[in-house]
């Protein structure tokens, strides 16, 4: 399988080893699959009698073809023991007769980062060695609060790679700023920026597009790589957990096989959703992927219009991984939508204007699988507290504000078909936002909340986020955006 850049009209070709070392293309596009790799029944018939370990490493041997099947079943079977994720990964869970809850938050952060993020450092290790790469990798990542923990914790203490994490100092929860300030590892760093987070997305980028930079620091054996979701070796993994869901569901008697379902996705930068999409693509039966949006609403509008519109008012919102105006994947499906050279035309329209419109064709061959619903605060609130009450489930902000837009697409819909939703967090990782959208009442600080909520609803914090507060701070740095190649040379 080879990999090309999605603004390449030339379509260079790359193995998956060199494209994860990388992370982003040199011109600024991210990399796509030649081809798409197909699941057939039997496959999947096949797949559903599999640990979750041997069906990752199953469906990313369709993809990392440069990787033999034992590496693959070797890293995903350390990715998804037991001690990193306790009672296993991507459980299913029943909420209704119409709903169900795949929850990807059981993992070492409580986000569903962690899917991802705990088998990419070992993906990377591998592609170091493949590509007889003699250097140290630099990995620099955006965050708008749950991919900074998840990539400082799968690369910590991880021979011959460094990383830099840098999140919007007010744009992120006071637990997710408490995981990473605590970060422990010989290997880490984590700064502040002022700004939100398109502002530190922007800056990494610029980053991995500076030549200079690049030239320094290849000079000090450096090379840069990435763990976002612009990076092909964090979001493939993501495909795997839509594979493993339907399989489930079959498991389950809930579906026959050939039954489609939908997907709703609480959507910011557009990865996860575009897993599911590439899911779809190989055969595996999904119906309309429901991509659901906080206040920002530039994917709603745009799904609606066509227009992506990023100059508006920034809303900061207590589902704070999805206040992002800039989502860096939704160019995967243009590419597929438009292929490369209208890509590349409307990703500069985008950087000089802050906005594009694609044509009738493109917008059609989205419209096909892509419909887009959003959630202001006071739906989120009331929702999760309905959730709670109602059906005795307990979600997160992010998976709230999915939630509702499930709801809104069953009944402007009503397809009868069975939805699966993608529950991307910990309800403790936002505990005084759920709590009060329980109670009506706040609780008495965003710390605490853990114990009110594990109180009010007897449950247990999760894990990762017990006895947080008790832990080192390590990082309290906060910068400029302009600052962040200064404290990258730094860093090195």
């Amino acid at each position: 399988m080879k990999y090309y850049s999605t603004r390449d009209t030339q379509k260079k070709a790359f193995d998956s080893a060199e494209v994860i070392k990388q992370g982003l293309a040199s011109d600024g596009g991210l990399f796509i699959p030649e081809s798409i790799p197909q699941l057939t029944r039997e496959d999947i018939l096949t797949i559903s009698s599999m640990t979750y370990p041997e069906r990752a490493a199953t469906v990313l041997s369709k993809f990392l073809t440069d990787y033999t099947y034992d590496e693959l079943l070797t890293d995903a079977k350390a990715a998804y023991s037991e001690t990193s994720f306790p009672g296993g990964a991507a459980p299913l869970n029943k909420v209704n007769d119409s709903i169900y809850s795949l929850e990807l938050w059981h993992g070492p952060t409580a986000a569903f980062k962690d899917m991802a993020l705990q088998i990419m450092p070992r993906l990377l290790s591998r592609a170091l060695v493949k590509t007889g790469e003699s250097n140290t990798a630099l990995i620099l990542v955006a965050t708008s609060g749950d991919t900074g923990k998840a990539a400082l914790e799968g690369y910590k203490d991880i021979d011959r790679i460094k990383i830099m994490v840098f999140y919007p100092v007010d744009g992120v929860s006071k637990v997710q700023k408490l995981q990473m300030a605590t970060q422990t590892g010989n290997n880490v760093n984590v700064y502040a920026i002022r700004g939100n987070f398109d502002d530190a997305q922007t800056g990494v980028k610029k980053i991995f597009s500076d030549k200079e930079a690049a030239t320094k620091l290849l000079e000090n054996k450096y090379i840069l790589s990435s763990a976002n979701s612009i990076n092909w070796g964090r979001l493939v993994p993501q495909i795997v957990y839509y594979v493993s869901a339907y399989c489930d569901m079959l498991n389950a008697g809930d579906i026959e096989y050939g039954e489609t379902v939908n997907v709703c996705v609480p959507t910011g930068n557009f990865g996860n959703i575009f897993a599911a999409y590439i899911a779809k693509l190989m055969g595996l039966p999904l119906a309309k992927l429901v991509c659901a949006s906080n206040a920002n609403n530039v994917l709603t509008d745009f799904l609606s219009t066509g227009t992506y519109d990023r100059n508006r008012k920034f809303h900061t919102t207590m589902s704070p991984s999805m206040d992002i105006l800039i989502s860096s994947n939704l160019e995967r499906l243009l590419c597929f939508a438009a292929g490369e050279e209208k890509t590349a035309a409307y990703m500069a329209e985008l950087n000089k204007n802050g906005k594009y419109t694609v044509d009738a064709a493109t917008k059609a061959t989205i419209d096909e699988t892509f419909v887009g619903f959003c959630a202001n605060e006071e739906e989120t609130a009331a929702t999760l507290k309905k959730f709670y009450s109602e059906q005795g489930y307990l979600a997160d902000t992010h998976t709230s504000v999915a939630l509702n837009c499930a709801e809104q697409y069953m009944t402007k819909y009503n397809d009868g078909k069975k939805m699966i939703v993608a529950s991307t967090a910990s309800p403790y990782k936002f505990a005084a936002d759920v709590y009060k959208s329980i109670t009506d009442t706040a609780a008495n600080s965003d710390t605490e909340a853990l114990d009110q909520l594990s109180a009010l609803t007897d449950t247990e914090i999760s894990y990762p986020l017990r006895n947080l507060t008790e832990r080192k701070v390590n990082f309290d740095s906060v910068i400029d955006p302009d600052q962040m190649l200064d404290v990258v040379y730094k860093f090195m």
